[in-house]
């Protein structure tokens, strides 16, 4: 007589790999946080001893290495599949405000794992943060929550050659396809007469999303693809640009997005969608 549970191999299937998405879960996030941990313990000194033109290299080449070592554990892990190479064609080319959508929190990860001189924009809290702040101080990044400033050191960063990543919904999808563009970015190529790169990061899952638990287990093996947009040539209207910019990024990921945005869904009866 065979008991309930073999009778159901479906069932047991279905548990197992639930079993593995908890595992695959805890270990992400705990080897997240003592590779940035780590990073950040052995920046802090340099910070100190370091001279700008030298620390910010150093760092940037640390977050990259640091960020393809991570990806790479997470997709031998059968976490995630990646399919971000369109992003190599960017290397050596001339400066750019490297623009993306931004569904997950995983986004600025897949930019820096393959593009390493790039200084990015960044919320002040990120900067503050025990496990990330050292680090992206001594790379150079730059903080967000004043204006003026940030623009100011983001053309620097360009006028020296640097790319820049900047998302120009300024924080993560809430509103399908895309939230309302600010226009730091158009302002910010207008001024270092640069070109804006808009790149697109697609996902078939809301994991890391607005509102998504860092606890909660997503479905697993979950896919990330970027592919890179139109380029935009600065402009001296970054009103018209910024306009230009959100109707072009709405149009193309009505096309071609497999969900809605991460952490979005279609409200009934209306069809309009909901982000959580």
């Amino acid at each position: 007589m065979s008991l309930g549970v073999t009778s159901s191999p479906g069932l047991l299937r279905r548990w197992r790999h639930r079993a593995y998405e908890y595992g695959a879960l805890w270990f992400g996030l705990g080897l997240l946080g003592i590779m940035t941990l780590t990073c950040s313990l052995l920046a802090m000194p340099l910070l100190y001893v370091l001279p700008k033109r030298r620390a910010a290299p150093l760092g940037r080449w640390t977050i990259t290495h640091t960020s393809r070592i991570y990806l790479g554990t997470l997709e031998l892990i059968g976490a995630c599949r990646f399919d971000i190479e369109a992003l190599d064609a960017l290397r050596g080319e001339q400066p750019l405000v490297i623009a993306p959508n931004h569904p997950g929190l995983l986004d600025a990860l897949l930019v820096t794992s393959r593009l390493t001189n790039i200084a990015c924009v960044m919320k002040a809290d990120i900067v503050d943060n025990v496990f990330l702040g050292a680090s992206a101080r001594l790379a150079g990044y730059i903080r967000n929550d004043a204006q003026l400033s940030m623009i100011k050191q983001a053309v620097a960063e360009l006028t020296s050659g640097s790319h820049l990543l900047l998302f120009p919904e300024g924080t993560r999808t809430t509103r399908w396809p895309i939230n309302a563009c600010t226009p730091a970015a158009a302002l910010i190529a207008s001024r270092a007469k640069v070109p804006i790169q808009t790149v697109f990061i697609e996902t078939d899952s809301p994991y890391l999303g607005k509102g998504w638990s860092l606890l909660r287990r997503p479905t697993m093996p979950i896919t990330y693809r970027i592919r890179l947009g139109h380029r935009f040539a600065p402009v001296e209207q970054a009103r018209v640009l910024t306009v230009e910019l959100e109707r072009y990024f709405t149009d193309e990921l009505r096309r071609t997005s497999r969900l809605p945005a991460a952490g979005c869904i279609v409200e009934a009866p209306s069809g309009g969608p909901r982000c959580q």
